[in-house]
């Protein structure tokens, strides 16, 4: 079995913002989450883990969101890319997040911007992946598997080389399938797609209104 690393602040989450947002009618990216555009919370989420990179992949509307993303980014610590091939599908924008790291890490944590997750869930999933060694780990809600996923560094070029045709990570995943762990989060926050407006009118609802006058953005309730 491949060799594990088990330093959560030596990994990176790769944020995919790049799809066209056909179901939603509207792109996602932009929806209000918490008195803010969906994007900027989740790099600000992402930021105030422990990860040691964040990659923020663009695509579609980029020239909209870039500004966004570029007032949130962390000088030296998150980067933004834009994925031309976007079109192609989401192992694109895997794949060109994955290029865009400047140093291996030991584990990467790919996270969809339609599936917004607090940075006490993010957190957690990134520090018991590191002390498990898990070769992968995923969030789970009372025995239903969520995301987002977390890989370990053996398992780059795996990724790497994922494709539409291949059913993405899907592959990756399958194919280790005995190495795969389940992180139990006691928040139903890990189940959450927004991919139609009536996912995002029932999430939003339930986790996505912002905080109270002068209270600090944060996890929602039972987010350990």
């Amino acid at each position: 079995m491949p060799a594990r690393s088990h330093n959560a602040a030596h990994a990176a989450i790769i944020l995919l913002a790049a799809g066209e947002s056909s179901r939603m009618g509207q792109p996602k990216q932009l929806l209000p989450w918490r008195g803010v555009p969906l994007l900027a919370y989740q790099i600000r989420e992402a930021q105030a883990t422990s990860a040691g990179a964040v990659i923020v992949v663009l695509g579609s509307d980029a020239a909209t969101l870039r500004p966004i993303a570029e007032r949130e980014a962390e000088a030296g610590r998150t980067r933004i890319v834009v994925n031309r091939r976007y079109r192609q599908g989401k192992t694109t924008s895997i794949v060109a997040g994955l290029r865009a790291l400047e140093q291996t890490p030991a584990a990467v944590m790919l996270l969809a911007v339609d599936q917004p997750r607090p940075r006490a869930v993010l957190e957690r999933l990134l520090d018991r992946h590191a002390a498990g060694g898990h070769l992968i780990s995923v969030p789970a809600h009372r025995s239903r598997h969520g995301h987002p996923p977390i890989f370990d560094t053996s398992l780059i070029p795996d990724l790497l080389r994922i494709t539409e045709a291949g059913q993405g990570i899907r592959e990756v995943i399958e194919r280790h399938r005995d190495a795969l762990r389940e992180i139990e989060i006691d928040n139903p926050v890990v189940l959450t797609n927004l991919n139609r407006p009536q996912d995002y009118r029932a999430a939003y609802a339930a986790f996505g209104q912002p905080p109270p006058h002068g209270a600090l953005s944060g996890p929602a309730p039972g987010s350990n």
